[in-house]
């Protein structure tokens, strides 16, 4: 088994920062994956000021997908914008998969991962030690995703400060909604990257140091978004406030059980191909669809998009 041992991340070359889009899977009317499009979509997003692509998340539906499709998206991001740009999901119920499909990212030429902790069951904290211990054994930097609402597994700071100090994880997406753990984290492990991993917090986490943001609503909206993040980030809230009060009403659907079908709604009236979404998932309803058209309209006529 080959064991890829790049260098370690430096505050220079740290691929997670900056804002990384959790990409829309584009789908063909049978629901076959549309390869070509998603490649023109990852260039797309660069293009209009994103850092880089987070390919096989959630709201890429890495759960319904086949190994072989798995693979192939995170091949068709690396092909299109590079793999330096490209930290794939590598989530999976078992640390033996999950380090699998760590070292397929390696071999396809990605600088980094993102990892759910163990989703099967509420692992305890030994096993979630383990899980993470296991995969960084793959040699690519991983970036920890905390999403306590469904993995009911919470990297709590104490236990990410933990995981940093035995050299398991290098960054984390905090999606726990609790913009309070951003001081804790820092306190307790100062060299740790925080990311913002819910786009409703966004203003809140940059003002609080985040060094990133795994972003959703980019999607469809990428150079709005992004001035936002600058903004942000760099404490203009003179910029940065009244975008995210214009820009809020979508970016809270990224928190919401139909995040996908809300963000990929809004990529089909930007003019981009969002498209329908495999089961389980079905369509908005018809008061949800409405909400979200609304609020990419205005967001549209404002400029936004």
């Amino acid at each position: 088994m080959t064991v890829f041992t790049p260098a370690p991340a430096t505050p220079r070359h740290r691929p997670w920062r900056g804002v990384l889009v959790a990409t829309a899977l584009p789908l063909h009317d049978d629901l076959s994956v549309d390869h070509d499009r998603y490649a023109e979509h990852c260039s797309w997003l660069v293009a209009n000021g994103c850092d880089g692509v987070v390919p096989n998340g959630s709201l890429g539906e890495y759960q319904v997908l086949t190994p072989e499709e798995r693979a192939r998206v995170v091949e068709t991001a690396v092909a299109a914008i590079g793999g330096a740009r490209v930290m794939p999901g590598v989530a999976a119920y078992g640390s033996a998969e999950a380090r699998r499909w760590t070292e397929q990212a390696a071999e396809a030429g990605c600088a980094a991962v993102m990892l759910l902790p163990p989703n099967a069951y509420r692992a305890d904290e030994r096993a979630v030690v383990a899980h993470y211990a296991q995969v960084a054994e793959a040699g690519l930097p991983v970036v920890a995703y905390n999403n306590p609402i469904d993995t009911k597994v919470d990297l709590v700071p104490e236990l990410l400060a933990r995981l940093h100090g035995e050299g398991h994880i290098q960054g984390v997406k905090e999606f726990s909604g609790d913009v309070r753990r951003a001081y804790r984290i820092a306190e307790l492990a100062p060299d740790l990257d925080l990311l913002v991993g819910a786009d409703d917090v966004l203003l809140e986490l940059a003002v609080a140091g985040a060094k990133g943001w795994v972003a959703g609503y980019p999607n469809a909206l990428p150079k709005s978004s992004v001035e936002l993040y600058r903004a942000a980030a760099a404490g203009d809230l003179a910029t940065a406030l009244p975008l995210y009060r214009q820009l809020h009403p979508l970016l809270r659907w990224d928190s919401r059980v139909e995040f996908v079908q809300a963000i990929k709604l809004s990529m089909d009236i930007v003019g981009r191909h969002g498209g329908g979404c495999r089961p389980p998932r079905v369509p908005l309803l018809p008061d949800q669809e409405a909400i979200v058209r609304s609020a990419t309209e205005k967001a549209v006529a404002a400029g936004l998009a």
